[in-house]
């Protein structure tokens, strides 16, 4: 299943849909999922004209990684193996979708991201070149994964992988999606792919500091679910530490006949090492319905291949 999820795109997609392939060795059947985010223009009109199996049509815009998500269930209730996922700009060269199919066919991957050469795409801006490198750092860091392209929307993934993800974000599943997969042990590859030349201005960024802002909050958020042990345990520590530290010094002066007018350096090492005691039980608290989390997790991984059965 080749999966578009768009808002507003029927000027473009004709040409998206024109350079799909209706044919992948090795995949028995291939089909096309137009996700209509609420669009405005003939979205769905023109993708049905054009030869989709199927478009959803959602009745209000709910932002690209709810419409990703939608996609993931549709592709899978309808008997998909693997569902690829197209932005439906015709951002990404579909001359790539064999390369990104071939390590799942093969077994070797769950997921397969198609990473674009950022250094020599004449079109991104400096900035973004370089927001690119460091989302893709940052996720490495957190995740464990190694992609170069961690912002590219231009994925593959098995049914068993498309089940085990969960998007809780509005603005984008890219960096969320590859952070969660890292932590549940899911295999993730990479395959180099091209892309072509814009055809308008990019919607999900409108502007740089909106796009760190949120791109931040969903690392952090990621962080947080994931790893909540490391999140709340290392500012803890520090905490504790500083709190000590100045603790152990205002000690020494006192003890030296130098602690008179200090007092404040008391209180301040109480409150340091009160938040670090106080931040250490919370990450533990959070550790521990992190385990709860991934229990449920699985129950949920199991209620979905009971009911995600390809449709009669």
């Amino acid at each position: 299943m080749i999966q578009i999820p768009c808002r507003d795109e029927a000027e473009q997609l004709p040409e998206t849909l024109a350079a799909l392939p209706a044919f992948l060795h090795g995949v028995h059947e291939v089909e096309w999922l137009v996700i209509d985010d609420g669009s405005s223009d003939d979205t769905t009109e023109v993708a049905l004209e054009h030869g989709v199996h199927a478009v959803l049509r959602l009745p209000e815009n709910r932002g690209l990684a709810n419409a990703f998500s939608i996609g993931l269930e549709a592709a899978c209730r309808r008997g998909a193996d693997i569902i690829v996922n197209v932005d439906g700009d015709n951002q990404y060269d579909a001359a790539a979708i064999p390369a990104l199919v071939a390590d799942i066919l093969a077994g070797r991957a769950d997921i397969v991201v198609g990473c674009r050469p950022i250094e020599r795409i004449a079109h991104f801006p400096w900035w973004k070149k370089r927001l690119q490198r460091l989302g893709s750092a940052v996720v490495r860091a957190v995740s464990n994964v190694r992609i170069d392209d961690a912002t590219s929307g231009f994925r593959a993934y098995s049914r068993d992988a498309a089940m085990r993800l969960n998007v809780y974000s509005r603005y984008t599943y890219t960096l969320e999606t590859l952070i969660q997969a890292g932590q549940t042990g899911l295999r993730i590859k990479s395959v180099p792919v091209e892309v072509n030349p814009p055809t308008r201005p990019s919607r999900l960024i409108r502007s740089v500091p909106e796009y760190i802002a949120r791109s931040v909050l969903t690392i952090l958020r990621s962080f947080l679910i994931y790893r909540p042990l490391e999140f709340f345990m290392l500012p803890s520590v520090l905490c504790a530490l500083l709190g000590i530290s100045i603790g152990a010094k205002f000690t020494f002066d006192y003890f030296y006949g130098q602690g008179d007018g200090h007092i404040q350096s008391l209180i301040l090492a109480a409150m340091l090492v009160m938040v670090g005691t106080i931040g250490g039980a919370v990450g533990l608290l959070a550790n521990q319905l992190a385990v709860n989390r991934r229990l449920l997790e699985e129950q949920q991984q199991s209620r979905r291949r009971a009911e995600w059965r390809p449709m009669p």
